[in-house]
């Protein structure tokens, strides 16, 4: 079973908080990460990991005219959190999902703290053979 788990970050400035850190608080916490997706390789769960800009850098598009598609700023302002980034994990059952979703939300931030970020898991649907 595939599923993703998308990581989402509180809007706050539109940025990400992490630039703001102190190099050794940003580094203990992308050290989370490196571990966290090693891990996943090497159990053979991870399918894929992405992180993604933050808001300012988004575009919303939508067929336009003649063809041409009209791009505009986005996500939308009244939306409290974005999408950070997400992981693509085959996992035997849904569990399994909820587990590495919830060691995921434990990434260390400012004082070593856990962030409890929230993590959204959903099945990947399969195309009909």
């Amino acid at each position: 079973m595939r599923f993703i788990l998308m990581m989402h970050a509180p809007l706050g400035s539109g940025d990400y908080e992490i630039d703001r850190w102190s190099p050794d608080v940003r580094e203990a916490h992308l050290d989370y990460w490196r571990r966290l997706n090693k891990d996943l390789t090497d159990s053979g769960e991870l399918v894929s990991v992405q992180a993604l800009t933050a808001p300012a850098h988004a575009r919303v598009v939508r067929g336009g005219k003649n063809g041409m598609p009209a791009v505009t700023d986005g996500p939308f302002p009244e939306t409290k959190e974005f999408l950070a980034g997400f992981w693509i994990v085959d996992v035997a059952r849904p569990e399994r999902a909820y587990e590495i979703a919830g060691e995921a939300s434990l990434a260390p931030g400012p004082g070593g703290t856990p962030l409890i970020i929230p993590i959204e898991v959903r099945e990947v649907m399969r195309a009909p053979a």
